[in-house]
């Protein structure tokens, strides 16, 4: 059963596939919305469980999520995760006449496949940084002698956020590209990074307000390369003009050439751009709501979520009146496993939620989490918790992030202390 509601259309039941704190932050938004009647996870998680019903999956067995959703009567299916994408799992509920919040399998190779990425690129005019695609020792020394340093080797498929490796060590970068067997190769493009989501049902492209998160383990960048270990949003130094840009010169022509493929694009289409001295280039694109990005720019989203998602879902986004945004900033840290990103260490308590999410403006979002035998919240993942929070500007939003995380105790974890930092120096 679907409501009509002027020109929203509302869905009654929704079903969220995943169970990060990027679905965590979905459930949320999606609890808030009057229209949602009923809202399901598969798998979820330990924080999830208080906003949703939960229900066990094979998130990339696309009969069984099929199963799911006929069983629970979900008028619409929002696929959280990449790897279900990539799999198909859309595929296989739009062929049972579900309305789905997720790109085909061919149309997410647009994130599981560099080199397709590349090759969609191209055709559209979308300006991306110069790239090899390698498959031998020898292709792999010619491309990175041709660039030089830093280096940068991408894994063309699919590696949950850490298949590249930016390094100055020509080493390193070879021992990665040989690692990676099918290896995208490309030069380096300076300038601060901005992450753009965009809604679309694969003719009409929805920006949202950009964000921006930060990769690396350490503060100052420093260390492994890891999923995002923060995010903020707005963007004060950002150019007003920068959403339209993008708008005109990526996302529109990228939805476009997909489409001209036979493969449109219907879902999220998040580019990660690098703001360098010669323009906007794209560094990658992902088929999904990014993590952690998802948790700042959903926490000021003021427009209720499923009428959106559903319209996107069923191509009607044209209809959909534009996006309201809240005033506020936010802010989220990641707290992070004792050993993440390369061993993270699973089954600690977690102790100090309740607390946390008595900070004003503050909220947790379960990431790596589950309940052990005794019922306690555990550690069940690399990237545990993404601790958010808003407030009339970004300083207020940082400091009360960090208020937040400092009253949540996990045995070994950590976290970096200068998200949003210089951010809110300069605005």
């Amino acid at each position: 059963m679907i409501h009509k509601a002027g020109n929203r259309v509302a869905p009654v039941k929704v079903l969220v596939i995943g169970g990060g704190a990027r679905e965590h932050a979905l459930c949320r938004s999606l609890s808030l919305d009057p229209d949602v009647t009923a809202l399901h996870c598969a798998p979820g998680n330990a924080g999830i469980a208080a906003l949703a019903e939960m229900h066990p999956v094979d998130a990339q067995d696309g009969a069984a999520v099929a199963e799911l959703a006929g069983r629970l009567g979900a008028d619409l299916v929002v696929i959280g995760p990449e790897a279900p994408l990539v799999a198909g799992v859309a595929d296989v509920l739009r062929e049972r006449g579900f309305a789905v919040f997720g790109p085909s399998g061919e149309a997410a190779r647009l994130e599981g496949s560099k080199a397709f990425a590349k090759d969609v690129m191209a055709a559209a005019g979308v300006p991306t940084a110069r790239s090899y695609v390698c498959t031998t020792a020898e292709e792999i020394d010619a491309a990175l002698d041709a660039f030089g340093a830093p280096y940068v080797v991408k894994d063309d498929g699919l590696a949950a956020g850490k298949g590249v490796v930016v390094t100055t060590d020509p080493v390193a970068a070879r021992e990665h590209a040989l690692a990676c067997g099918r290896v995208v190769i490309e030069e380096f493009l300076d300038g601060p990074e901005v992450s753009l989501f965009a809604i679309t049902d694969g003719e009409t492209v929805l920006p949202l307000q950009p964000a921006q998160d930060f990769k690396r383990a350490l503060d100052g960048d420093e260390g492994p390369n890891t999923g995002g270990m923060g995010a903020y949003s707005p963007l004060p130094w950002a150019e007003p003009g920068l959403v339209d840009e993008v708008l005109r010169t990526v996302l529109q022509p990228t939805v476009d050439e997909l489409r001209r493929r036979g493969t449109p694009f219907s879902g999220l289409l998040y580019a990660g751009l690098a703001i360098t001295s010669r323009g906007v280039r794209v560094i990658e694109f992902n088929a999904r709501f990014g993590d952690p990005e998802t948790q700042v720019v959903l926490a000021r989203l003021r427009t209720p979520l499923a009428s959106v998602l559903l319209n996107a879902a069923t191509g009607n986004l044209a209809a959909e009146p534009p996006l309201r945004w809240r005033d506020e900033a936010a802010v989220t840290v990641v707290v992070a496993a004792q050993g993440y990103p390369a061993a993270p260490r699973k089954g600690d308590a977690i102790e100090g939620l309740a607390e946390a999410d008595a900070v004003e403006g503050a909220y947790v979002l379960h990431a790596g989490t589950a309940h052990d035998a005794e019922g306690r919240i555990v550690s069940a993942g690399g990237r545990v918790l993404s601790v958010t929070a808003t407030g009339p500007d970004l300083t207020v939003a940082r400091e009360r992030a960090y208020e937040a995380v400092a009253r949540v105790r996990l045995d070994g974890s950590h976290h970096r202390t200068d998200i949003a930092e210089k951010a809110a120096a300069s605005a």
